[in-house]
This record gives C-alpha cells, structure tokens and sequence, in this order.
C-alpha cells in the first residue's frame, strides 16, 4: 500500500498549488481553464489512441462522459473566478463543500440513501461555511459573486461525480479520461470565445503558469489519483482529498500574504470536520430504544 498512498499525497500537493496559480491573475480565469483542459489534452489523447487504450461501450455512456466533461469544465471556470474575485483560501473551502452536494444528490436520485451521519455532518459543515465566511454576510444576504461561483463549483462537482460513478460502471478510465478532457476543452474554449476572453497575449510567466495547471494540476494530479483509487478505499481517499483546502490556505498564506483570521481557521476546520463525519459507517447518535 506504501506506492498508492505515496501518489496520494503527491496528487494532493499538484492539486493544492492551482488555487495559488490562479490567484497570479496572470490570465483570465475562463480562458485559464481552458487552456487547463487543453494542455493536459493534448499529452493524454495521443497517448491513449497510439496505446489504443480506447472502448467506447454505448452510446448512452458516451453521451454521459461527454456531459461529464462539461460539467467539470464548468466547475472549473467559476472556481477559478471564485479565486480570483476572493481569495484561494475561501474558494477552495466553499468548492469543497462538494461531498455535502453528492449527498444530496445521492438522497434525490440514488437508491443508496446517505445514512444518519450524513446529516449530521452537513449541519457541521454549514456551521463551519458560516464562520468561514463570516456571520454579518449571511445576516444581510450580501452574497457576492466570488461566494456564489465558490459554492456553486462545489455542487458542479458534485454532479460530475455522481455522473461519472454511474459512466465508469461500463466504461474504462482512459477511455472516460479522454471523452471528458476533449469535451471540457471545447466546452471551455466555446465559452471563452463567447464572452471574448483572450487567446493570445500573455507574459512569459503567464505561458508558464498555463503550462504548470495543464501538466502538473489536471494531468499528473488526476493520474495520481486515479492510481491511488483503485489501490485503495474510495472514501480514504475521498477524505484525503479534504487536505487540498488546508494545504492550499498554507500555501496562500505563505506566499500571496493573504490574511487568514482566527474566526476562518475555525471555520474552516470545523467544515472539514463536518465532511469527515459523513464518511462514518456506524451512526454517531444511537436512537433511544
């Protein structure tokens, strides 16, 4: 178990410095997202049709890894502005409220019904939202763009996961892989020319960063844990992942200098807390008899 777990860890880290990448502002966050999917794109696709590791097993599956690949383009897009309109601490602690979204959306459409501990853990977890963010903003509704793009990337990926579980019942990871990254690109790259985002004209340092997101935070991250899944249980994992938000905060702090107050470690530890007790198999709170 020691190679799984090392990819673990090394899949969080490359996940945990795009947060700090976005924040340059060296690019515009649409158009930074595509070029995400499109960079990665452009190592995977050729690798996978010259390896020939491609089965495409239904029309319906190809039709959800399309929709999938959307999705989590989308995802991307608002987070990164989530990012870049507030801080890469507060967009990633909303973004990952995500495995609160699936919950419920496992409650709505799923046979397998989230158990007692999960509500549990999402009362925690808004809790946690709340003094993250800060009390005065929910007692007057001053919702912002940067809050509402932060939780609404959680529940894009929320969908995305409840998606693609259903799509890799038939189909293989590389095949589910490719059809994404090449739906989300164009996804991407059709909105970016939509909104007239620009293609072109950036710094060196800005190329650079690009080329980082594309290679290091969507490829190798997601390879990584790709790797890890299927060595290891799927909630450890799951759980693993949750490190992103406090690593990335270090890493703003540290680097960006961005300000984190007594009131948002609470906060944020608590939401992290909140999430964990969802992963719980025996219920918290025994029903008196």
């Amino acid at each position: 178990m020691t190679k799984p777990r090392i990819a673990l860890a090394i899949g969080i880290i490359c996940i945990s410095i795009f947060p700090i990448l976005v924040k340059l502002n060296l690019t515009p966050g649409l158009v930074s997202a595509f070029y995400r999917m499109a960079i990665a794109s452009v190592f995977f696709v050729p690798y996978v049709l010259i390896k020939k590791q491609y089965k495409i097993t239904s029309k319906k599956a190809l039709g959800f890894s399309i929709i999938c690949g959307v999705v989590f383009g989308l995802d991307v897009g608002v987070w990164n502005i989530a990012i870049q309109q507030s801080t890469a601490t507060q967009a990633t602690l909303l973004t990952n409220l995500s495995p609160v979204w699936v919950g419920v959306g496992a409650f709505l459409f799923l046979k397998d019904k989230p158990k007692q501990n999960f509500w549990l853990g999402t009362v925690v977890a808004i809790i946690g939202m709340v003094l993250l963010v800060g009390f005065d903003l929910f007692l007057n509704f001053d919702f912002n763009l940067a809050f509402i793009f932060g939780v609404l990337s959680g529940m894009l990926y929320a969908v995305y996961m409840l998606l693609s579980k259903k799509v890799l019942e038939e189909m293989e990871v590389m095949t589910f892989m490719m059809i994404s990254l090449l739906s989300s690109t164009l996804s991407l790259g059709a909105l970016s020319y939509v909104f007239n985002e620009p293609f072109t004209g950036f710094s060196d340092a800005g190329w650079l960063v690009l080329v980082v997101q594309g290679v290091v935070c969507q490829l190798l991250a997601w390879l990584l844990i790709s790797f890890a899944t299927k060595h290891m249980r799927a909630t450890r994992v799951s759980v693993s992942l949750l490190g992103q938000a406090v690593l990335a905060s270090i890493l703003a702090w540290w680097l960006l200098d961005e300000q984190v107050s007594l009131q948002m470690v609470v906060g944020g530890i608590v939401l992290l807390f909140g999430i964990r007790l969802t992963f719980y198999e025996k219920a918290l709170l025994k029903a008196k008899a």
